[in-house]
Parts: structure tokens; C-alpha cells; sequence
């Protein structure tokens, strides 16, 4: 089984998720699943589908939840000054700084400035030391980026 790389953050959301899914959301489920056999014919009874596919679709986002924590990997930002997985790293291109937290594919989320370890940025910059130049081509041409922080 593949490691997955996690905040101890990304853990604790995915614990409450999945909490949330097996309590509230199959409870929920129930629910719709009560109502429409309620309605009689289950042959022609589209409510009796609709529940029946949410049931399913419930169940599996439970059981890949569940593979995700077992096969996790806390994330430890060990080496002070050079960029790894759990990284907080400010970058600038000479016009603007970012700063952007390194994590694993399960939680990259560019919105919220959380890059992949595997995403191009993410991979250049990884096991550089603070003060490095980095580059990457986009399809606009190569950027040129300077790592001025790591946390």
C-alpha cells in the first residue's frame, strides 16, 4: 500500500470527516432510504434509487477515507533551512512574494497556498536551501523564482 504524506492538520480533518460520515451522513441516508420505501412499489419508485445511489456513494467515500488514515504518513519538517514536505516557504519572482506550504497530493489545495510535493513548483523546490533560485516553465515561459523564508 502506497504512503500518503499528511499534515497532522489533514489527519485531524480527516478523522472528523470521517466521523461525520458514519454517524450523521449514514443516519441521513437512513432517513431517505425510510421515506422512499414508505412511497410502495420499490420497482418504479425513483426516490428508492436516488437513496440507494447516495447509500452507495456514502459507503465507498467511507471506505477511501478509511484507506487514507491507514495509509498515512504524518508529515515531520525535520531540516531547518531547506525545503521538505511540511515546509512553509516564501517565494518571490521579483514583482510579488507568496508563501506556500508544502504538503501531500491529499491536501494540495493552490487556493489556500498548499502545494504538492509532486506539482511542479512543489517538486522544484524541494531539498533547495533557503536563498535558492528555482525555475519553471509554464506555458506563459520560464519563471524565475528566489526562496526568501522556510518555516
Amino acid at each position: 500500500m502506497e504512503e500518503k504524506y499528511l499534515t497532522q492538520e489533514g489527519l485531524d480533518r480527516l478523522k472528523k470527516e470521517l466521523e461525520i460520515l458514519k454517524k450523521d451522513e449514514r443516519i441521513r441516508i437512513a432517513e431517505e432510504l425510510k421515506t422512499a420505501i414508505s412511497f410502495g412499489d420499490l420497482s418504479e419508485n425513483a426516490a428508492y434509487d436516488d437513496a440507494k445511489e447516495n447509500q452507495a456513494q456514502l459507503e465507498a467515500r467511507i471506505l477511501e477515507v478509511e484507506k487514507l488514515i491507514h495509509s498515512s504518513k504524518i508529515i515531520k519538517h525535520n531540516k531547518k533551512g531547506w525545503v521538505e514536505v511540511g515546509s512553509m516557504v516564501t517565494l518571490t519572482d521579483g514583482k510579488s512574494e507568496n508563501t506556500y506550504q508544502i504538503v501531500g497530493e491529499e491536501e494540495a489545495n493552490p487556493l489556500e497556498n498548499r502545494l504538492s510535493f509532486k506539482s511542479p513548483l512543489g517538486a522544484a523546490m524541494i531539498n533547495k536551501p533557503e536563498g535558492a533560485k528555482i525555475k519553471i516553465q509554464t506555458p506563459k515561459g520560464v519563471i524565475e523564482y528566489k526562496i526568501l523564508k522556510i518555516n
